[in-house]
């Protein structure tokens, strides 16, 4: 069997604030690298800039999803992207 694709993201959190539900950062995978903000009350993810985006933007969302209130400010994360960049 084949196996899948597979590539890991480094994410680091900058900042973190429970009173705005928001959760900022950056994301490296593959050679890119993007900045994030994600407004975890409504569930809104932006991701800039926008080369490479669709790559990386439903995985992480995923992550965050799952994780979202696990992560620190200062902390460094990795998480498997189902795809080779």
């Amino acid at each position: 069997m084949a196996r899948l694709p597979a590539t890991t993201a480094q994410l680091r959190v900058l900042r973190q604030s429970f009173s705005e539900r928001l959760l900022e950062g950056e994301v490296s995978a593959g050679g890119f690298q993007w900045t994030f903000r994600w407004c975890f009350a409504r569930g809104q993810l932006s991701v800039e800039p926008s080369l490479g985006r669709a790559l990386i933007q439903d995985a992480l969302r995923r992550f965050l999803v799952k994780v979202d209130y696990q992560l620190e400010p200062g902390g460094d994360y990795a998480f498997t992207v189902r795809a080779r960049f």
